[in-house]
Parts: C-alpha cells; sequence; structure tokens
C-alpha cells in the first residue's frame, strides 16, 4: 500500500514532523474531481477510512474545517446544532483555497494558512488508521485518528449522512 515514491515536503508534512507525528504516504494520479472515493478506489483503500477535509463557513462566514468519511456526507443542519451556529455551508472552492492555503482537492487539514475550528466526524476517531490529504493533490497520507485531536484539537460531533 504505500508506496517508495517521496513527495516534497508540504506544510502539513511539515507540521506533523515538527510534532513528531508518524504518517505514511500514499501518491497517486489525481484526477479532478474524483474525491476521496476516487482515491480510495486507485489506493485500495476503504473508503470510510479515507477521509475528507472540507471547508466550510457559518452564518457570520467564519471559517471551519470539517473531517469526515469518504462514503457520506456532513448534515450541515446538524452540524450547525452541535456546534452553536445558525447555519453553515460549505465555502467556494476560491475561499476554501484562501483560508487554508491549500488547492480544493490537495486540502489537509494539517498546517492550514489561517488557524480554524476543526470538527471531526466522531466514528472517524474509533479507526485503527486513517488516510487523508497530505497537503498536495493526489496525495494521501496514513495517520492514526488520535493525531487529529493531538495535533489539531478536533473536536467531536455527529453528522454523518449517506453519500
Amino acid at each position: 500500500m504505500a508506496q517508495t515514491h517521496k513527495v516534497g515536503e508540504t506544510p502539513a508534512t511539515a507540521l506533523l514532523k515538527s510534532r513528531s507525528i508518524a504518517y505514511t504516504e500514499h501518491p497517486y494520479d489525481y484526477v479532478e474531481h474524483g474525491g476521496a472515493l476516487y482515491s480510495a478506489d486507485v489506493l485500495g483503500l476503504d473508503p470510510y477510512a479515507v477521509v475528507k477535509t472540507l471547508v466550510m463557513q457559518d452564518e457570520k462566514a467564519a471559517p471551519l474545517v470539517v473531517l469526515m468519511h469518504g462514503n457520506r456526507s456532513v448534515s450541515t443542519k446538524n452540524l450547525a446544532r452541535q456546534i452553536g451556529a445558525k447555519s453553515v455551508e460549505p465555502c467556494k472552492p476560491d475561499v476554501a483555497s484562501r483560508h487554508s492555503g491549500y488547492w480544493v482537492g490537495g486540502t489537509s487539514p494539517f498546517g492550514t494558512r489561517r488557524r480554524m475550528p476543526v470538527y471531526v466526524e466522531r466514528t472517524v476517531l474509533a479507526l485503527p488508521q486513517i488516510w487523508l490529504n497530505g497537503g498536495r493533490r493526489g496525495y494521501l497520507i496514513g495517520i492514526t485518528p488520535e493525531a487529529l485531536t493531538a495535533v489539531l484539537d478536533a473536536k467531536p460531533v455527529d453528522c454523518a449522512l449517506p453519500l
């Protein structure tokens, strides 16, 4: 599963290295709009364990990050209720890029340009291993879910919906 091809350092991997968080590298050929389901398929991973990084905003346009299973979507209504917001919606791609410092399709929750609150679907934290974007299109990293709470102070939420 782990490939020997090394991807250059990204802000995400630099942050993980600085915190001594172990990770594995999983590059793949990026396809526009392929998403988590595509990367899971080409890398032979369970899409439930491939975690998408979604940059969203509340009714005041304050950005936040949601980490969700690759084969689930976010109930923005449930999320808003749990975080005390009136509403939550996805950011437009250019806005998401401005907040995160990453291209859409290559967004990692680690090493974002702007510090944002991070929320993680509670069931992600129960997995033994997860794969998420390493800060570049076509590049996943494998880590333990504990890194999400240790490095990002990610708060668990229950907002998953079937795709």
